[in-house]
C-alpha cells in the first residue's frame, strides 16, 4: 500500500487541479510541444506590478519528482476518479532526473506592466512531456496573489507620494514608512502572510508581519526588508484598568521613549479625546523631555474625521511648525491610523489634513485585511492560457473566444512582451513576426529544465517598482 506524504506541498505532481491529470490525452494528434502565457486581463488597476514568481520557482518548482511521488499520485488520482499519466511522469523521472522539462520566461520582477500584456510564458522542452505547461497552470498562476498585493501597495504609494510632494519638505525620506503592514492575523495562512507581506515590501519598508521579513531573506536575499517600532495594543493598556490609563501611558514612555526613537500608543480604549488631553497636559512634559516622537493611534471612528480632529487637538497641546510649503508639522507627536484603511480612505484622510493646513508628514497608515486579504484572482483578472501547439512539425494557433464573454478571449501564437524602440511603449507581439531592430524583448529566461536562471534581489525589485512610480515615468 502506498504511503502518503504528511505534507500537502511535498509532491509536485499533486500540486495541480484534478482535471489536469486527464489532459495529456486530450490534445490534438501529433502534439509534441505546447506554449502558454499568463496575463492580467484588466481589472481594478490599469497597470500591474509583477512580483512573486521567484518564490514559486524556489519553493515548489525546484523540487524534483521521484518514483515515489509518481506512485503516490497514481494511488490518489485513480480512486479519486480521474486517469493519471503514469508513463509520462515516469519519463520525467527517468529521462530528466525528476526535473521538469519546461522553459519559463518572465517580466523582470518589480516591473510595472499595462494590463492585457504577457507577464510570463511557459513552454515544454521534451516532446514526451508536451502537456506540462498547462499541468503547471494551477501552481504558476498563484503568482496572481503576490502580484496583486504589490500592485495595490504600489498604487497606494503613488497616492501618498502625491500628497507628500505637495505638503512635505522631505517626501522621499518619509514615503517608505508611510504604509505599515498590519495584515498577518487577517489572512488565510502563514504562507499568505509571508507572500502578501513580502509583496507589500516591494514598495514600503514598514511591517509587523514577521513572516514577510523571513520570506525576503529566503527568496530575495534581503537580510532586513522591514522595520517596526515598540507599540501598545488595547490589552496592554486596558490591563491597567480605566483608573490606571495614565500610568499605562507613562509606562510606555518609561520603557521605550528615547531621544530620536518612536513609540506608538493606541489611545481610544475609553475616550480618545480625553486621552489626547492626558497626553497634552498630564504627560506633555514627559513626552517632550524624552526626546522621542510619540505616535498616537486612534482606532475607531470615521477615519478622515478622526485623524483631522486628532491633528487639530494635538496642535493645540503640542504646537506645530510651518514647513517650507506652508503646512503645519506637529511637534513631538504623530498619528498612525490603522482602522478602516484602504486606498480610498487614505486619499480622503490626506485631503482632509491638507484642507486643515496639515502636512502629510503628520500621519502614517497601518493596513491589514484590505492590503493582504481583500482581493482575489479577478481583482486584476489573471489568466494563464495555452496559445500555441506544435503538431506534425508546425506551430498551430490556440485560443478561446467565447461569444458569451468577449472579455475572456485569449491570445494566439507564441508570444513575448516587447518595448518599441520608437515609442518606448510595451506591446505583446508574436515572436516570429517581431523585428529585432524595432523592438526589444522584455521577457528574460528565469527557469529552464529544473534550473533557476534569474535570481532577483529585493533591492533590484524595489528599484524597478520605484522608478516606474516616479512622476513622469513612462507608462
Amino acid at each position: 500500500m502506498t504511503a502518503f506524504s504528511s505534507s500537502i506541498a511535498k509532491n509536485l505532481v499533486l500540486n495541480t487541479d484534478s482535471y489536469k491529470a486527464s489532459h495529456w490525452g486530450q490534445y490534438r494528434p501529433g502534439a509534441t510541444a505546447t506554449f502558454s502565457y499568463a496575463e492580467s486581463r484588466g481589472g481594478t488597476y490599469d497597470r500591474t506590478v509583477f512580483f512573486g514568481l521567484q518564490t514559486i520557482l524556489k519553493e515548489y518548482l525546484s523540487r524534483t519528482v521521484s518514483r515515489e511521488d509518481v506512485e503516490e499520485a497514481k494511488a490518489l488520482f485513480e480512486p479519486h476518479g480521474v486517469p493519471f499519466n503514469f508513463d509520462g511522469w515516469m519519463h520525467v523521472v527517468e529521462a530528466h532526473g525528476g526535473k521538469l522539462p519546461v522553459r519559463i520566461r518572465a517580466v523582470p520582477e518589480g516591473m510595472v506592466v499595462p494590463t492585457h500584456n504577457v507577464l510570463f510564458t511557459v513552454e515544454s522542452t521534451d516532446p514526451r512531456a508536451f502537456w506540462l505547461p498547462s499541468y503547471l497552470e494551477t501552481l504558476l498562476l498563484r503568482v496572481w496573489y503576490p502580484t496583486t498585493v504589490a500592485t495595490i501597495s504600489w498604487h497606494i504609494k503613488r497616492t501618498i507620494r502625491r500628497h507628500l510632494a505637495e505638503t512635505s519638505d522631505a517626501p522621499d525620506s518619509q514615503l517608505p514608512f508611510k504604509l505599515h503592514d498590519f495584515g498577518a492575523r487577517g489572512v488565510s495562512s502563514l504562507e499568505s502572510a509571508a507572500l502578501g507581506g513580502l509583496s507589500h515590501l516591494v514598495n514600503f519598508m514598514g511591517s509587523d508581519t514577521v513572516a514577510a521579513v523571513l520570506a525576503a531573506r529566503a527568496y530575495y536575499r534581503e537580510p532586513m526588508a522591514a522595520f517596526s517600532i515598540p507599540a501598545a495594543e488595547h490589552s496592554t493598556i486596558t490591563s491597567w484598568g480605566r483608573e490606571g490609563e495614565v500610568e499605562a501611558y507613562r509606562n510606555m514612555l518609561r520603557l521605550f521613549a528615547r531621544p530620536g526613537k518612536l513609540v506608538a500608543v493606541v489611545s481610544d480604549s475609553y475616550d480618545l479625546f480625553g486621552a489626547l488631553r492626558t497626553w497634552g497636559t498630564t504627560l506633555k512634559d514627559e513626552v517632550i523631555a524624552s526626546g522621542a516622537t510619540l505616535v498616537i493611534r486612534p482606532d475607531s471612528g470615521v477615519p478622515e474625521d478622526i485623524v483631522a480632529q486628532c491633528a487639530v487637538a494635538l496642535d493645540g497641546y503640542f504646537g506645530s511648525d510651518i514647513n517650507g510649503k506652508g503646512f503645519k508639522v506637529l511637534r513631538h507627536v504623530r498619528i498612525i491610523q490603522g482602522d478602516g484603511i484602504n486606498e480610498e480612505s487614505i486619499g480622503r484622510i490626506l485631503l482632509r489634513l491638507r484642507e486643515r493646513g496639515f502636512s502629510a508628514d503628520n500621519v502614517a497608515f497601518g493596513m491589514g485585511g484590505a492590503l493582504l486579504q481583500q482581493m482575489n484572482r479577478d481583482t486584476q483578472r489573471f489568466a494563464m492560457k495555452c496559445s500555441a501547439v506544435l503538431a506534425d512539425g508546425r506551430w498551430h494557433d490556440v485560443n478561446k473566444d467565447p461569444l458569451t464573454d468577449p472579455g475572456k478571449a485569449s491570445k494566439k501564437g507564441r508570444l513575448s512582451l516587447y518595448r518599441s524602440r520608437a515609442t518606448g511603449a510595451l506591446e505583446t507581439r508574436r515572436i516570429e513576426t517581431t523585428s529585432a531592430t524595432e523592438y526589444d524583448d522584455v521577457l528574460v529566461p528565469v527557469w529552464e529544465n529544473g534550473e533557476l536562471l534569474a535570481d532577483w534581489t529585493l533591492a533590484e525589485v524595489r528599484a524597478r517598482a520605484e522608478e516606474a512610480g516616479l512622476p513622469g515615468a513612462h507608462r
